[in-house]
């Protein structure tokens, strides 16, 4: 019969010591420890004992101590924008595979786009004694880090760069994967082309704004305002910025949606509509090949952002003391459909 059958109180939130396991097998601490920690100079039959109670009391080795001695706590932090967003997860799974090939533990949070969150959840990270941070920033004043930097916190930003300061930065080629993009509409026919991104003061939306206009300067092609709508991906705004365009008596004949949220919003509008209007996002996504037309994307390789960047990390913490190195990855432009429909009106 189990303790708790029995009676005895179960107290959540405390756990079984070696103390603990000693009195129940009736042995001393020492012998509990050499036990746990593999070492000899134990009988067969006190160590079955030993066992026995570690089993009945489901006790676990505390490794933090041990970890600390040798000065490091084998775990990382990994502070994304959105864990609902799909982007992130190839991101995460490749920074854990990383961390766990250098035995080390991943911990990731949210920030939800909110600077003061960030900052709080990188500093409780730090609190935490993690070795080192992979961060996708929120803010663009990373100085409150550089204290924990000095201390030893190795940090890789990711996707964005950080805010005055130098650290290590793994990035997308935004800038020109988008001039890509609406350089493809351009060859198929289109003049008239609208942009619907993220927020202006990120990092990746500025640049994807940037690359649209530099594309359609290099076609000597005017921008009117009304068809550039930078803002909040939320589905409503979307929806109102992209029917603000394609309404009118010179309506935009195609669209570049500056991520994946975008995308699947403006695909949603599209499809309401009685005439083809050309689309090209930037971030591919599931089902994208599915719909029809099928997505054209400019798709960027999330596995490789989050290896390339755990892999900075772990050459921090290796002990290499080179200057802050930015890496930068190539994008690619995936042809399936609705980017190479030709104009209409």
């Amino acid at each position: 019969m189990s303790d708790t059958a029995q009676g005895t109180s179960r107290r959540y939130g405390t756990r079984p010591t070696m103390k603990d396991v000693a009195a129940r097998a009736g042995v001393g601490l020492k012998t509990v420890s050499r036990v746990v920690n593999g070492e000899a100079g134990v009988t067969p039959d006190t160590e079955r004992r030993v066992q026995e109670a570690i089993t009945a009391l489901g006790f676990r080795r505390n490794d933090s101590a041990r970890i600390l001695r040798k000065g490091r706590t084998a775990s990382i932090g990994l502070v994304l924008e959105d864990l609902a967003d799909p982007f992130y997860g190839p991101l995460s799974r490749a920074v854990e595979e990383v961390a766990r090939a250098h035995g080390a533990l991943l911990i990731n949070g949210s920030s939800a786009e909110d600077p003061a969150r960030e900052q709080e959840l990188v500093l409780a990270l730090c609190a935490r004694r993690v070795d080192g941070l992979v961060v996708i920033p929120a803010g663009d004043d990373h100085r409150y880090l550089e204290p924990e930097i000095a201390a030893g916190v190795a940090t890789v930003f990711v996707d964005r760069p950080a805010g005055r300061i130098d650290a290590d930065t793994v990035l997308s080629d935004s800038f020109g994967g988008a001039r890509e993009a609406v350089a493809h509409l351009i060859a198929h026919g289109h003049r008239r082309i609208g942009f619907i991104g993220d927020q202006p003061r990120i990092h990746t939306a500025s640049e994807r704004l940037r690359g649209y206009r530099a594309a359609m300067a290099a076609a000597g092609l005017p921008v009117e305002e009304s068809w550039v709508a930078p803002g909040s991906t939320a589905p409503e705004r979307v929806r109102a910025a992209a029917a603000a365009m394609l309404e009118g008596p010179s309506p935009v004949t195609a669209l570049f949606a500056g991520n994946n949220r975008v995308t699947v919003t403006a695909v949603r509008v599209l499809r309401e509509l009685p005439r083809p209007v050309a689309l090209v996002g930037f971030d591919d996504f599931e089902l994208a090949d599915l719909v029809r037309p099928a997505i054209t994307v400019v798709a960027q390789d999330a596995a490789q952002l989050g290896r390339t960047a755990a892999g900075l990390l772990f050459r921090r913490l290796d002990g290499v003391d080179d200057p802050p190195r930015r890496v930068e990855l190539p994008t690619r432009l995936i042809a399936r459909g609705s980017g190479e429909l030709a104009p209409v009106g």
